[in-house]
């Protein structure tokens, strides 16, 4: 491994950490800490400041040891684990994350402006600590002492560097740096039998090997977890403390040429006695079987470790472009299968229908490499939560649901700040003081709720509030005030409602750091619109407020529905496909009866002005989409294919009832229809010719 890799790795593994005790701090916010929260928050700061040990990151060592100090005196029962102190520790998690930000951006040395933004939390870090007794220091000193150690109370860790250590730029002092935060590193004895001549001596080469006695409470897999880096540039020997002697002499058996030197060196560690112990014949055989089941115990961390990592970091461009390559495969097979139809050869079509459904599999699994859960996403929203509403004065707890649900990897990142916004607009505008709170009869918390669920292949978001809900009166004001609205003119709820989104309207009397510049609610929703999603506002006042945002489960590639309008060829999602009927409808509305229930429906060559005549034989495909149903009336219906999504250019982004396009089999372009949009109108067109509009769409 590389020292870019092992970087990359370790800043990973840092933030997972830093999640991990984010997630402890923000469940001990009401100052209920438990113990098992205590020691989650204490374990991710020692492994963040033993790992950083290893690449000599001593900034982030030096204060990430006051604070595992802190922690240390916490979990010693000295000090109670406050909500003052839980809100430091918060900031000195923050402080940590900037540290490894500025290591993953490739700054491994100290950066001034950051030391000098966390000399306050050291501060207040070292005013904790000097009320208390202060933890043991962060590196225990590692010197070739003369005292031997006791063997029955140290771990005996044999190891030998390959020759690439350096060349991959690891240190092999910082894993004796590393073992000292385990625990008291009691002796090491250096082994330079690798060492060459000089003439022969490579510069950059590794010939360093080790045995240290190490005394530690820590268990196997902590001390292999420390050489977890450079696993595959060495050679690592373990034996347990209280191992018999016949585990110390299988040890000196694996070095035949240097047996007796080997048996010195045991000796010199304390692990071996200096009278050397003689095994007779009848302790023999358990003394073997003590050094197989040594062998076995040494695996079996090793097996828990293979079983535990099933998973792989895979870069997300990678990805991409496995996407992209399987999106052209889609095309070809496509192309391939119409050869073979206009040819009419039966076997070839038969080994074509083979492939298509070899293909179908290989999209699926492809694109199910893309889907991620929303939980992470959904986690973050703690932190948001718990400091806006600190600032607000305000107290508000978070309620999670569906986090389980699987969302498009882009999507995913690209929803997080519209959701950012959400959040804090429900903080901000929709729960009301806790005094206010009182006199209406709720409880003084209020409740924020996120949700996500599957709908008719799309993922809904819900982003919900207990507050006192949108006043549309004093909404429908505001807009005509601005003249974003003519006065006298009627709207219903829904279209109320959605005037939050307009540029540059707020109704927050004065302007905060949060809201009152009408910024922020318009970009959600153009935000929410690129991802080809929409957004619902149900709000009912005095009760509370629940967003709604309606996303496609990938951007790549999906199942649609092929229908032909003249020479034109457009594509539906399958999802939203209902059912295809005969159309028939010659009293020229645009409407019909379907099993005595309207549904209103779009003739789509009227409205893409598209030449030629209407079919003799029409149909009508119908579209469901949030609970709403409508019509597209086409000439013919050509079945389901894979379709690859081509985002439109700068010139047709702007197109209304288009969402983007597609390739077929025979080369031409076919456009995707944007169904949520096409209800839409629908629906309106209807209802200006029966009644005020009641759509849910704004």
């Amino acid at each position: 491994m590389s020292i870019e890799q092992a970087l990359q790795t370790f800043t990973a593994e840092c933030r997972e950490l830093l999640h991990e005790m984010e997630d402890a701090l923000l469940g001990g916010c009401k100052g209920d800490m438990s113990a098992d929260s205590i020691n989650a928050v204490f374990r991710a700061a020692h492994t963040i400041k033993g790992s950083a040990g290893l690449f000599g990151l001593d900034h982030i060592v030096g204060f990430t040891h006051i604070a595992e100090s802190v922690l240390d005196i916490v979990r010693a029962g000295q000090r109670a684990f406050t909500p003052e102190l839980v809100e430091l520790m918060l900031a000195c998690r923050d402080h940590m994350a900037h540290l490894v930000d500025a290591v993953a951006a490739g700054q491994l040395d100290e950066d001034p402006q950051l030391t000098a933004a966390g000399m306050p939390l050291r501060q207040r870090l070292e005013a904790w600590l000097g009320v208390a007794p202060a933890a043991a220091a962060a590196t225990a000193p590692v010197a070739r002492s003369a005292a031997k150690p006791d063997g029955d109370g140290h771990w005996h860790i044999s190891l030998r560097f390959k020759a690439e250590v350096l060349r991959n730029g690891m240190d092999p002092m910082s894993f004796l740096r590393y073992l000292a935060t385990l625990g008291t590193v009691v002796h090491v004895a250096p082994v330079l039998d690798a060492l060459p001549a000089l003439d022969a001596l490579d510069a950059e080469a590794c010939y360093l090997g080790l045995e240290l006695a190490l005394r530690s409470d820590a268990g196997r897999d902590a001390i292999e977890g420390a050489f977890e880096f450079v696993r595959d540039d060495c050679r690592l020997r373990i034996v347990a403390p209280g191992s018999p002697p016949a585990a110390y002499r299988a040890l000196a058996d694996e070095f035949p040429e240097d047996r007796d030197a080997m048996m010195c060196l045991l000796r010199e560690c304390g692990s071996w006695p200096a009278e050397d112990t003689v095994i007779d014949a009848a302790v023999a055989p358990c003394a073997d079987l003590a050094v197989e089941a040594e062998a076995v115990d040494s695996a079996r961390p090793r097996e828990r470790r293979a079983q535990e990592k099933n998973s792989v970091r895979v870069d997300a461009d990678k990805l991409d472009h496995l996407i992209n390559l399987v999106g052209e495969l889609i095309v070809a097979t496509a192309g391939a299968n119409l050869a073979a139809r206009r040819a009419q050869n039966v076997e070839l079509q038969e080994y074509g229908a083979t492939l298509n459904s070899l293909v179908e599999d290989v999209r699926n699994s492809a694109l199910q490499l893309r889907m991620v859960k929303i939980g992470s996403t959904f986690t973050r929203f703690k932190r948001v939560v718990h400091d806006v509403a600190r600032d607000l004065g305000k107290d508000i707890e978070l309620a999670i649901d569906g986090e389980d649900t699987e969302l498009d990897k882009t999507v995913v990142e690209k929803i997080a700040d519209p959701l950012t916004h959400l959040v804090r607009n429900a903080i901000d505008h929709g729960i009301e003081p806790a005094a206010l709170r009182r006199e209406r009869g709720k409880p003084a918390h209020g409740t924020i709720w996120l949700n996500a669920y599957h709908d008719s292949g799309t993922v809904v978001i819900e982003v919900g509030d207990d507050g006192g809900g949108l006043q549309r009166e004093r909404l429908l004001a505001k807009a005509i005030e601005r003249g974003i609205v003519e006065e006298g003119r009627h709207l219903s709820d829904a279209e109320v409602y959605a005037l939050i989104f307009e540029p540059g309207f707020s109704t927050a009397e004065q302007v905060t750091n949060l809201s009152g510049r009408g910024v922020g609610m318009d970009v959600v929703k153009r935000n929410i619109t690129a991802l080809r999603g929409t957004i619902q506002i149900d709000s009912t006042p005095g009760v509370g407020t629940t967003m709604r945002v309606r996303l496609p489960l990938t951007l790549a590639i999906i199942d649609g529905f092929q229908v032909a309008v003249g020479g034109s060829v457009f594509v539906v999602p399958l999802e939203m496909v209902e059912e295809c009927v005969e159309f028939r409808n010659d009293d020229g509305h645009d409407y019909t009866n379907l099993r005595g229930t309207v549904l209103p429906f779009i003739r789509l060559r009227e409205l893409f002005a598209l030449d030629g005549a209407a079919s003799s034989r029409q149909s009508l495909v119908v579209v469901r989409y949030a609970g709403q149903r409508a019509g597209l009336v086409v000439d013919g219906l050509l079945g389901e294919s894979q379709t690859v999504i081509k985002p439109l250019g700068k010139v047709f982004r702007h197109m209304r009832c288009i969402s983007g396009s597609s390739i077929l089999g025979s080369g031409d372009v076919a456009l995707i229809l944007d169904v949520p949009s096409l209800i839409h109108q629908a629906a309106g067109d209807h209802a200006r010719l029966t009644q005020p509009s009641t759509s849910a769409f704004a």
